[in-house]
């Protein structure tokens, strides 16, 4: 497929805009969440919703996202989320009701779910395979990782200088600005050689699998693991999962086209960012109530305390770009899952009577610079030697992952945490469960770090580290 004539470099930093958003929306509501308990009525219980309504149908609709831009215009379906999700930004400001703002949450979420895939994709398609690729991902990762943080820094800025409704006011603006700036200049591209067919069963059973796994995890502490309830959605979701693999192989025109996971490195950075980000949220949710509950900052305090983790995070996404192709994708994350995983367990010794500079932030930049190095290579591998019909297909499962991780890893681990909380919410008691939560984020990394090892040799990724080198492209697996 031939390159557009378009500046790369402009459409990368239209598209990183829109990204920008979708990401710092993941975070920027956790320095609000105790105004808008109060604001509208939340409980305990229900106020972990917020963010789980938004992560369950991100979640669930991405692959589906993935395939429609492949099939319909990777532009257009850009362009369509960005004004779901702007238009449900603009709800979630304006909900009077708990429940109001728990439906603009996942409507927020679907918006989100058409942007990412057809996101990354575009970057996939427009910029070449070899360095101009690995560097276009440096900025991407940088960008997706560093919004999660500069998000609780804007979260608690507006909060406190405003109120908690511009979180959500603010990415009006923004939307509207990525969206005008897109339609002019964004290239389209699609899979010009599918047929215009779609696989509803597939769509179905995955999305829905995917979705009923999550509240299955959400709601396990809350009902019980052994009730009926949490059982049942268990069961419903490994039927409907396994439903999705029997319409795969069977389908004309499948969602996911399975054999794409006989790519092994893409099949490794898909399983690897799962557990990674499965430990990544937890972190910042971790994080989040200890400088707030327990060190007692103020919202806007505890956004900026988050600012050398964005720094960490700016500045390891752009050694790992620089470094990747001299020394390989593999060293590299390598190197960054063992810092991410020393600064979980650096996170797991704060005491209760803690301090900032010496208890959060050591481990705050040793994680950063850990996860900078973590995201930019394992997206070079799952994008990377593919055909351009296949880019949205293979943005789609890593957005995929990166969300089901997050959102599954963040449902066990507070589980967890609050297990061992024992119902209390006193600063003692988060310091207790946050330091289970993050000894299991250390876990989740882990897993990640053995994942890379065990599945990924030399060979399988010689081709993506000679390509970033010298600039050519990767030939399609």
């Amino acid at each position: 497929m031939p390159r557009h004539s378009t500046n790369p470099w402009v459409v990368l930093v239209i598209i990183c805009l829109a990204q920008f958003m979708v990401v710092l929306d993941a975070t920027i509501v956790n320095v609000a969440l105790p105004h808008i308990k109060l604001a509208l009525g939340f409980t305990n219980t229900s106020l972990q919703w917020i963010i789980n309504a938004y992560t369950l149908v991100f979640a669930g609709f991405l692959l589906l996202g993935g395939r429609a831009g492949d099939l319909l215009g990777r532009k257009r379906l850009f362009l369509v989320g960005l004004v779901v999700f702007t238009a449900a930004s603009l709800l979630n400001g304006l909900a009077s009701t708990s429940g109001m703002l728990i439906g603009f949450r996942a409507l927020q979420g679907l918006g989100a779910a058409l942007i990412s895939p057809a996101a990354l994709s575009i970057i996939s398609t427009t910029f070449a395979e070899g360095k101009e690729r690995a560097r276009a991902l440096g900025v991407w990762a940088a960008i997706a990782i560093g919004g999660s943080a500069f998000g609780l820094v804007l979260g608690g800025w507006l909060t406190q200088s405003f109120s908690w409704r511009w979180i959500f006011f603010v990415n009006v603006p923004v939307g509207i600005l990525a969206f005008l700036a897109a339609l002019r200049i964004v290239p389209e591209s699609k899979d010009e050689h599918a047929h215009q067919g779609y696989d509803v069963g597939g769509a179905v059973t995955v999305t829905g699998g995917l979705m009923v796994l999550v509240y299955a995890i959400v709601t396990g502490h809350q009902h019980g693991w052994a009730s009926a309830t949490t059982l049942g959605g268990f069961l419903a979701a490994a039927v409907l999962l396994g439903a999705f693999v029997l319409f795969e192989t069977r389908a004309k025109e499948p969602l996911v086209r399975l054999s794409i996971f006989r790519v092994r490195s893409l099949l490794t950075a898909n399983l690897a960012m799962f557990l990674a980000f499965s430990g990544m949220f937890a972190m910042f949710y971790f994080n989040t109530l200890y400088v707030q509950e327990v060190l007692g900052f103020h919202p806007l305090r505890a956004g900026l305390s988050f600012l050398p983790f964005t720094g960490g995070i700016m500045v390891s996404a752009g050694l790992a770009s620089g470094l990747a192709p001299r020394i390989g994708v593999r060293p590299i994350a390598v190197v960054g899952m063992l810092l991410s995983i020393a600064g979980m367990l650096l996170f797991a010794r704060m005491p209760l009577g803690g301090s900032y500079t010496t208890d959060v932030l050591p481990g705050m930049i040793v994680s950063a610079l850990g996860m900078g190095a973590i995201f930019m290579p394992l997206t070079l591998m799952a994008t990377t030697g593919l055909e351009d019909e296949d880019q949205g297909l293979a943005s789609g499962l890593f957005n995929t992952s990166q969300q089901v991780g997050g959102a599954l890893g963040l449902a066990i681990l507070t589980t967890i945490a609050a297990s061992q909380e024992h119902g209390s919410f006193t600063p003692a008691a988060i310091v207790h469960g946050g330091k289970y939560g993050f000894l299991g984020a250390a876990c989740f990394v882990a897993g990640g770090l053995v994942v890379v090892l065990a599945l990924l040799r030399k060979h399988h990724v010689a081709r993506i580290q000679t390509a970033a080198r010298d600039g050519e492209p990767v030939p399609a697996a």
